[in-house]
């Protein structure tokens, strides 16, 4: 089994729970839809830092990355594997039938050169598309997908996707090879007896263990996090693996994406972390933006500057230009460390100044910080319903060994979690107590 980065690990376990598959004649299906959108896996040349480089990608039949669907429009998709390899492609954040999930335990793989085709009804909001190959995912076959409402059309304002990726010159197979073999980046020893995590408490990383499986789960809510930063004297694990550049729309901050907007006017930035490894914060500086949704729902507006961003996380933010037609760089900064990337959002006219890549000091981390996430509401939350069944589900791993558990198990000798369709699922912490409603199609 190829190795899973972290990121895999947890979008392959929210759906392990749903493991029912359907008639192999789904996955035959010829590729003759009427109306289909055309979809591409190929093999793609960008520049990075003056480079060409060689990575993959998702495009639509026009040739640019991903989808925007219409509302109402259904996911009647073809896709083409144009590669030389076998792939598969996960419609992250969607709940598809479990057969056109792309998840290579419920769909068999497409071949180099063969088709599949798609249809599902969308949920609408911000989403992305990415295969489900690990060194795939490290050299870039994803791409946004963007499901507008009719909400969006009514808007007035203008629409811009930040898509966000971790690059190396080397190749997929070769960056996973030197993580799994521990040589990627020293990660800080800790006392014996004791855990050290990563940044988000779904993301629980032990160090330098005998037994992988015999970590306990600290409790994250309840500070179980906020013991484990730099006063306790142990290193934080923030980054797996040091990557030669980070790339917001294919680009560098040296030629950065310079995106025409109306001075004083209103964006909405949809914003996607496709990176393989890398958490960022989202930075628009002096100017105050408006968080609106979380991973494609709505949410009730949160103000702030700067946003915390995971890998596969999705935020949608709210953003009035400067009526002075000042122009705005968009940064993603790299937690714990000094790169950045970003776009520029310019009216008419301004002045572009250049950006470095690198900023003077390090981005502080966000580990263990709940604040925004305690903080979040849903605009429309779940309706109030009897809970059918709780689950205490705990993830874990460590970087060395680079491995990753559910319930104690490895990843591929795990147990599924059972659930049955339309039940109301509560997860649970290692406490005892309830947390959220338990999610699916990630």
């Amino acid at each position: 089994m190829a190795p899973l980065s972290r990121r895999s690990f947890l979008a392959s376990g929210a759906a392990a729970g749903i493991m029912a598959s359907l008639p192999g004649t789904v996955y035959a299906q010829a590729s003759t839809k009427a109306n289909a959108l055309t979809l591409r896996a190929v093999r793609r040349t960008i520049e990075v830092d003056g480079r060409a480089a060689s990575v993959l990608g998702l495009v639509d039949g026009t040739g640019r990355p991903g989808l925007i669907l219409d509302p109402g429009q259904r996911f009647r998709v073809d896709l083409t594997n144009d590669l030389d390899v076998e792939t598969i492609v996960h419609w992250y954040g969607q709940i598809p039938p479990n057969a056109q999930d792309g998840v290579s335990n419920t769909s068999p793989m497409i071949p180099a050169g063969g088709s599949r085709s798609f249809d599902f009804a969308p949920r609408t909001g911000t989403f992305w598309m990415h295969s489900h190959v690990p060194a795939q995912e490290v050299d870039q076959l994803a791409a946004p997908l963007i499901v507008r409402s009719a909400e969006d059309l009514a808007a007035d304002r203008q629409e811009v996707v930040l898509f966000l990726h971790d690059f190396s010159f080397r190749s997929g197979e070769e960056v996973l090879e030197e993580i799994t073999s521990g040589r990627a980046m020293p990660h800080g020893e800790v006392q014996e007896g004791s855990h050290s995590m990563g940044e988000f408490p779904w993301r629980i990383v032990g160090h330098h263990e005998s037994d992988p499986m015999s970590m306990p789960m600290p409790n994250a809510m309840s500070g179980g996090m906020a013991g484990m930063g730099h006063d306790s004297g142990m290193e934080m694990d923030r980054n797996d693996f040091e990557f030669d550049a980070y790339l917001a729309n294919d680009r560098t901050l040296d030629d950065p994406e310079v995106i025409a907007v109306e001075r004083g006017g209103r964006v909405l930035l949809r914003a996607i972390n496709a990176a393989s490894m890398t958490a960022f914060w989202i930075d628009l500086g002096s100017v105050v933006g408006r968080l609106v949704a979380v991973d494609g729902d709505a949410v009730e507006p949160m103000e702030g500057t700067r946003f915390g961003f995971a890998q596969g996380q999705r935020l949608d933010i709210e953003i009035d230009m400067p009526a002075d037609g000042s122009v705005l760089p968009v940064l993603a900064l790299r937690e714990g460390a000094s790169q950045r990337t970003g776009i520029v959002l310019a009216p008419r006219g301004a002045e572009v100044r250049r950006i470095s890549s690198t900023a003077d000091a390090e981005h502080p981390a966000y580990s263990g910080d709940m604040t925004t996430e305690l903080a979040l509401r849903a605009l429309n939350p779940l309706p109030d319903r009897p809970v059918n069944r709780t689950h205490m589900v705990m993830l874990g791993g460590q970087m060395s060994p680079y491995v990753w558990s559910l319930n104690g198990q490895l990843w591929g000798s795990h147990t599924p979690v059972a659930v049955m369709s339309g039940e109301r699922v509560e997860s649970g912490r290692s406490d005892g107590n309830r947390n959220l409603s338990a999610g699916a199609g990630e």
